[in-house]
């Protein structure tokens, strides 16, 4: 049913993403379904990294961990943006494309009033892009 799963990864806030992770896990292995960890970030020095090297080295290393957690091979991509609070919608629904998924499983929050005014990530990518989109909270 499903041959590439993308999930969305904010190293940022890795250790909530537990329950996403391991739904993208047992669908890939239901499906025999590969996994991609796509993390966007910018090419200057931010919190999480140094820059873009930086970030992919430890996005390999958490897709690395994961991977010898889940026993499912897991392959990762950056998505390198200007600003990636302003253009993560839209670099996810074009990284969807790039690596073929066709579906997206990714992490959701509490929402909070905002959310009530302005569209989720997961929202704009179930809206905005012909995969199927499960949101796990």
């Amino acid at each position: 049913m499903f041959k590439r799963i993308m999930v969305p990864v904010d190293l940022a806030h890795a250790d909530k993403l537990d329950k996403a992770l391991d739904a993208a896990s047992g669908l890939a292995k239901l499906y025999g379904a590969s996994l991609c960890y796509v993390g966007v970030t910018t090419a200057l020095p931010s919190s999480v990294a140094h820059g873009e090297a930086d970030f992919t080295a430890k996005l390999t290393q958490f897709a690395e961990a994961r991977s010898n957690d889940d026993g499912v091979g897991i392959e990762v991509k950056t998505a390198v943006s200007h600003d990636p609070v302003r253009d993560l919608d839209d670099v996810l629904g074009r990284t969807v494309g790039e690596i073929g998924a066709d579906l997206v499983v990714m992490a959701s929050h509490v929402p909070t009033f905002t959310d009530h005014i302005f569209a989720s990530n997961a929202g704009y990518l179930a809206s905005h892009t012909p995969v199927s989109v499960f949101i796990v909270r």
